[in-house]
């Protein structure tokens, strides 16, 4: 090819890749619905549509409020309207998850939000019903009533607060408590409206004259905005003592804001009873708990000194937050957020232990699922010398004494991080103790333990054979470095040929089994050979049976014809 052809070459392929580069999706600066940027922004939201719900309506009844501080009003106003602005320009780059993954095609991110019934709503809300102003007057703020369409970035954001926060039951009841006071206040920008309708003072239900030289208090802002209030909390909250009504259109108020009250509260005292019955539940549950561990001690007749300790277990179960089950509390999670949030809570506990200090992570991952908290009383033996090994022990919180065998003579004392017992569980060959306990070990206070069973520990060790050996080796030194181990081959054999009998006398076992199994299947298939035979043998004689009464039917047949 000619170096003509070469070039026209390079050019076709950049052309073919700015095409490509052209038909690719725009991928645009996307906000996580599920960060922090996207939280704080629901915050900054929340602010003017808040001041929105509670202002507008106030400014529009109580004129005066509009008056003393309309150059404050109007910047607050667009101030909000900016946001709002900012807000759908928010909504735009709000990425959303599609197969697991954060879409950030301005376009799709685009159309999704157009195609929302929010959209619409923010539309509505950010019209310029403002231009009103000048055919009405700036005595008119309610013309700014579209504005509170955004509420739903409120209810947004107190949703993700409510999800974040880690008393989610208070802030329920604050953000029940808000929705009161609004509705409250609402009813009262509408009592004070209603009672300039009718003319105040007219009767004793509407506001008071503001003009009355008895009560001149009357006619100050505060005390229209105090007074509406008052009436309004004695209404909603049916407590009535309020004047009776005088007109129709004051029963008919009156009727409305009993129905309102009555229905909203209701339904709102009744969210507030239940959230506080959910916030004691876990105190009931436990409480009922202790309750049927009284009642079994009063029917089994134990002892007062023991019934007092127990009891003064659970109080400290549940003073210190160690009543819950930490297995029942992570059951709903998967098994990946199981594991770390116990790597992150167990794991510098456990490699303290020597013997698990270089052992590899996905043995370390396995054990720390595995570990079990206990907590122990004052005076409670963890475990007595000459005890079987089963489990062993990492103290996380209190003090252990290693004690004589009179339970007083203290030899040395364990604190926080110490541990024992993990050479019993690997049942290490020579052991002079065997797997069985070498000292008395007794808590001196309450004392919070974790404890890994050999099981557990065994069960591991089948997917990590290598480690296995490590642990023995790392064992075994251990013990000759306290010189527990028997040295001495001699010693030693008779425990292996001790062993390697058992595993004979079991291969024996198993192979005596299998002959008899083998005596039994061949009976069955003989036995269920011979009763096929006879079930055919059985057929044919039925089947012979039924021809010869078909024929002799058919002669009986004809010869009752025949005569």
């Amino acid at each position: 090819k000619t170096e003509k052809e070469k070039e026209k070459e390079k050019e076709k392929q950049k052309e073919k890749e700015k095409e490509k580069d052209k038909d690719k999706p725009k991928e645009v600066f996307v906000i996580n619905p599920a960060g922090n940027l996207y939280y704080n922004w629901l915050f900054i939201i929340t602010l003017p549509v808040m001041y929105n719900w509670t202002m507008i309506i106030a400014r529009a009844c109580f004129e005066e409020l509009q008056h003393t501080y309309l150059i404050y009003w109007m910047i607050l106003d667009y101030t909000s309207d900016v946001i709002y602005l900012a807000d759908m320009l928010v909504r735009t780059r709000t990425g959303y998850l599609e197969q697991g993954l954060v879409v950030k095609d301005e376009k799709l991110l685009r159309d999704r939000y157009v195609s929302t019934f929010q959209f619409r709503l923010d539309v509505l809300s950010m019209l310029p019903t403002d231009v009103f102003y000048f055919v009405l007057g700036l005595d008119y703020p309610e013309i700014r009533l579209n504005k509170l369409l955004r509420i739903g970035r409120m209810m947004e954001f107190f949703t993700k607060t409510e999800t974040k926060t880690n008393y989610p039951n208070i802030f329920r009841i604050g953000n029940l408590i808000m929705y009161i006071l609004i509705i409250i206040h609402w009813n009262a920008c509408f009592y004070f409206s209603f009672s300039k309708s009718i003319g105040f003072g007219a009767d004793d239900w509407v506001y008071p004259a503001l003009d009355d030289p008895d009560e001149p208090d009357f006619g100050l802002p505060m005390r229209k905005y105090a007074f509406s209030l008052y009436w309004s909390t004695l209404t909603l909250t049916t407590i009535g003592e309020t004047p009776p009504p005088a007109l129709d259109s004051e029963f008919l108020f009156h009727v409305v804001d009993f129905l309102v009250g009555v229905l909203i509260f209701a339904t709102i005292v009744g969210n507030i009873a239940t959230m506080i019955s959910n916030m004691n539940a876990a105190q009931a549950q436990f409480q009922a708990r202790i309750d049927n561990i009284k009642q079994y001690m009063q029917v089994r007749k134990v002892s007062k000194e023991l019934e007092e300790r127990v009891i003064k277990w659970f109080d400290y179960l549940w003073n210190n937050g160690k009543a819950q089950d930490e297995r029942e509390v992570l059951r709903y999670l998967p098994d990946k957020l199981k594991a770390e949030i116990a790597i992150q809570v167990h794991m510098e506990t456990l490699k303290k232990v020597r013997i698990f200090a270089d052992c590899e992570a996905g043995l370390l991952i396995e054990l720390v699922l595995k570990l079990r908290p206990q907590v122990f009383s004052p005076g409670d033996y963890i475990c007595k010398k000459g005890d079987i090994g089963r489990e062993m022990y990492i103290i996380k919180d209190g003090k252990l004494a290693v004690v004589a065998d009179d339970g007083v003579t203290q030899f040395v004392v364990l604190g926080s991080g110490s541990y024992f017992g993990e050479i019993s569980i690997l049942n290490i060959k020579g052991s002079k103790a065997g797997n069985r306990r070498t000292a008395n070990i007794r808590s001196v206070g309450y004392s919070d333990l974790f404890c890994l069973s050999k099981d557990d520990l065994m069960e591991s060790l089948t997917e990590y054979p290598d480690a296995k050996g490590m642990l023995e080796d790392k064992g075994r030194q251990i013990l000759m470095k306290d010189g527990l181990i028997e040295l001495d081959p001699a010693k030693i054999l008779p425990e292996a040929q001790e062993l390697e009998e058992k595993v004979n006398k079991l291969y024996n076992t198993m192979e005596l089994m299998q002959s008899k199994l083998k005596k039994i299947l061949g009976n069955y298939k003989n036995a269920d050979k011979a009763l096929r035979c006879r079930i055919t043998d059985l057929e044919k004689m039925v089947s012979g049976c039924g021809v010869e009464s078909e024929i002799i039917m058919k002669h009986s047949f004809k010869g009752h014809i025949g005569s």
